[in-house]
């Protein structure tokens, strides 16, 4: 036990009985693991106490600086700090000591992507797409956590455990985990071409592929978040992403989740706009509350980066979107030609998008034989 006087160190303020004896448990037990009184103290004050359990398992917490690391690892410090900023992570001063031995390695690996000719762009953007993705991941694991585990009015003390211990039995399997979806995925888009016989004999990525690119998004979403809690405007967002994953069999792929929109490419036209129309009917089936979805499929040359895509069908399936009634699929002329004996069309009429020159034929396309459960 610690012969500290947390009382007198203005640790215990506000709380008696049993909190305050387990408050004392907690800063005894912080405290002989290494954590010392300032760190404790800024803890309470910031009202994160409870977590720094899980924070000592995860290991943050060393002594260099982001000038030390990257004079260690032989790399330009801008690059480093540029990376560390774009995989979502807050700022350090150069002369802030928080990195340890980890971090040295993690510079040594950007040292070798760069070394190897890869472009500091490049580089950056797939870190963007790594931090955003495991954002998401993390948010997702501890909400579990948090549903399976922690009790409600569970003290300071064993909420912070409790935390900590799940984090130490999470971490190693989470880690396989990550290993073993990345190599997946790695196996799906070399077998699906993304990298060809001919790119890896000459070196050269590919240009532009030929694909259907998709948007949907939710009808009045902006105005759902004027008068709803956070809380409900996430459930709202996490159940269309879970609507786009079921749709998006191949060979239809879920590119991403922005918010109130999903973004779905396919190198086959029909499968595509079959995807979109059963997105858009799945909400319109949805819980009672739940907005109706619209959606613009495009088709045409488009480039893969960083795991997103770019280029004229992707501005413009987001624009035929913008314009598209709720509960209906409007396509480019295209499109419909790719498909054009699948569907039931009707001519939607000529719109002006923004960014695209001249006005843009669109079509709305429906299931055969009263497939589909929208209307006009």
């Amino acid at each position: 036990m610690s012969d500290t006087d947390w009382d007198k160190e203005g640790l215990l303020e506000d709380l008696s009985g049993e909190d305050r004896e387990e408050r004392i448990e907690l800063l005894d037990q912080l405290h002989e693991a290494g954590v010392d009184v300032d760190e404790l103290r800024k803890a309470v004050e910031e009202d994160r106490l409870t977590l720094l359990p899980a924070e000592q398992v995860v290991g943050r917490g060393g002594d260099l600086t982001p000038n030390e690391v990257a004079e260690k690892a032989g790399v330009d410090v801008g690059i480093t700090q540029q990376q560390w900023q774009a995989l979502g992570l807050p700022r350090l001063e150069l002369d802030d000591k928080r990195l340890d031995d980890r971090d040295v390695e993690a510079a040594k690996q950007l040292k070798q992507f760069i070394d190897a000719g890869l472009p500091a762009d490049g580089i950056l953007s797939v870190a963007r797409v790594m931090g955003e993705g495991m954002a998401r991941t993390v948010d997702a694991v501890l909400d579990l956590v948090g549903q399976a585990f922690l009790e409600a009015g569970e003290s300071e003390r064993d909420l912070g455990l409790r935390y900590a211990q799940a984090a130490e039995q999470l971490i190693p399997v989470m880690e396989e985990q990550l290993k073993y979806v990345f190599n997946l995925h790695m196996q799906e888009g070399i077998r699906s071409g993304v990298i060809s016989a001919t790119e890896r004999s000459t070196g050269k990525l590919s240009g532009a592929k030929e694909v259907s690119v998709c948007f949907a998004d939710l009808v009045g979403f902006t105005k759902m978040g004027e008068n709803l809690p956070p809380e409900e405007i996430g459930s709202v967002a996490g159940e269309l992403a879970d609507m786009a994953a079921d749709v998006a069999e191949q060979p239809v792929r879920l590119v991403k989740t922005i918010g109130d929109a999903a973004m779905l490419v396919s190198d086959d036209n029909e499968a595509m706009i079959d995807a979109a129309i059963e997105l858009v009917a799945r909400a319109d089936k949805a819980r009672e509350g739940f907005p109706q979805l619209r959606a613009g499929v495009a088709c045409g040359p488009a480039l893969n980066r960083g795991g997103d895509w770019y280029g004229r069908p992707v501005n413009v399936a987001s624009r035929i979107t913008s314009v598209a009634r709720p509960g209906s699929v409007l396509t480019t002329e295209t499109v419909k030609e790719a498909a054009d004996d699948a569907f039931e069309w009707s001519f939607a009429g000529k719109r002006k998008l923004k960014g695209v020159k001249g006005e843009v034929p669109l079509y709305r396309a429906r299931r055969q034989a009263g497939g589909s459960s929208d209307s006009d």
